[in-house]
């Protein structure tokens, strides 16, 4: 089942596998009759970019989950523009940051010419996204697919259940309250009354949002034509020759989210610049000519890497094969940017007591760790992998 991914070690799916098949019958009866209902969500706060309130949903509501975007996905993909990212097959942070290079290139006609890009982001989008609005939208999609009555009506219930459900009226505090209270009122489900946001955390809050701005998408390539069009989950991203253009686009996005998706364009979030000066997105600066990766990006794993070091004690396999897991996760991301430089400093400037377990792989594209200090074999498999950057 793929809601157990990165959550198999947990009680409540441990729980849930230990009679896997006397869970699943019983789960399977009361969708049947409906009387499903969403469990106690895990409430918490993580801090990084920035404070935000997640609810992590119970393991059994995961599985009702898959199952209802499993059921109706394919038919949603078609509808979604070929350029909207995340949360869809292939449409992740490297495929959006790829396109916005190849789209760049091509207006400029390859650094021939000047363009500008305009940078957008939606004010509180997850907590203020209204449910009745974003119910509407399934039902209408819904309603004309080419599927049975009944298989209609068990999509539209099983839809209506996990959208108005309220997570903030049966939950479990795992962040201390004095954290939690660190989240502005505006960006938390808590207060809404239940009539508007959707908790980040779970799949079809994802996938909801998406359908929700699908709205937005369709109205901007369709209505206003924009050919140099991206959006990643909330933010936008606009290019074009000409600067007014972009400026009228702008507000003409932001009167058709306050009018018809009760939402608005953060005031001031705006970037509005040439693209000579590089955009700043998805965790890279993208140029005509390069792409680098973004300071906050590169300073996160210094200071992760700093503090693995404070203990002076040798590493632990355990600590060392975490820390080969961390490495490769960052310099998987560096990979695809112009990063050999950033790399070699990374590898002989910040490893500390780490480096002399670790074995730099195809001229530091990630890292395979050793058993111990004087052993040559890599623990970890050194598959080959190529330097996939974006040029």
């Amino acid at each position: 089942m793929s809601c157990r991914r990165n959550k198999r070690r947990t009680i409540n799916a441990l729980r849930f596998e230990e009679g896997l098949e006397k869970h699943l019958l019983k789960l399977s009866a009361k969708l049947k009759s409906r009387n499903y209902s969403p469990g106690k969500s895990i409430c918490f706060m993580v801090n990084y970019p920035k404070a935000r309130e997640i609810f992590a949903a119970d393991f059994t509501d995961r599985i009702v989950h898959h199952l209802l975007i499993n059921a109706i996905e394919k038919y949603f993909e078609k509808r979604f523009i070929f350029d909207s990212y995340a949360c869809r097959r292939e449409k992740g942070t490297h495929n959006a940051a790829a396109k916005t290079l190849k789209f760049i290139r091509t207006i400029t006609n390859n650094k021939t010419r000047n363009a500008y890009y305009l940078q957008l982001d939606i004010r509180s989008f997850f907590p203020d996204l209204d449910k009745n609005i974003l119910f509407k939208i399934i039902k209408r999609e819904v309603l004309a697919m080419k599927k049975g009555k009944n298989w209609k009506s068990d999509i539209l219930w099983l839809s209506r259940v996990i959208i108005y459900h309220d997570p903030t009226a049966n939950y479990q505090l795992k962040s201390p309250p004095v954290l939690m209270r660190k989240i502005p009122r505006h960006k938390s489900l808590f207060g809404k009354s239940n009539k508007k946001g959707l908790p980040i955390g779970n799949l079809t809050s994802q996938f909801f949002a998406n359908v929700y701005l699908n709205e937005l998408d369709q109205f901007i390539k369709r209505k206003l034509k924009v050919k140099y069009y991206i959006r990643y989950v909330d933010d936008l991203l606009l290019l074009s020759e000409n600067k007014d253009q972009l400026k009228s686009w702008r507000k003409e996005i932001n009167n058709f989210l306050i009018k018809k998706l009760k939402l608005s364009l953060h005031p001031q979030k705006d970037h509005l610049r040439s693209v000579y000066q590089g955009i700043d997105f998805l965790g890279y600066v993208i140029f005509p000519s390069h792409v680098l990766v973004r300071k906050r990006v590169v300073d996160n794993l210094k200071t992760k890497l700093y503090n693995l070091n404070q203990n002076k004690l040798p590493p632990s396999l355990k600590e060392i094969e975490k820390t080969t897991a961390l490495l490769n996760s960052y310099f998987g991301h560096f990979r695809k940017a112009n990063s050999y430089s950033l790399r070699k400093v990374v590898y002989k400037k910040h490893l500390g007591k780490y480096k002399k377990f670790l074995k730099p792989q195809n001229d530091l594209l990630f890292f395979a760790h050793l058993s111990h200090p004087d052993s040559i074999f890599p623990i970890s498999s050194s598959r080959p992998i190529k330097n996939e950057n974006f040029l």
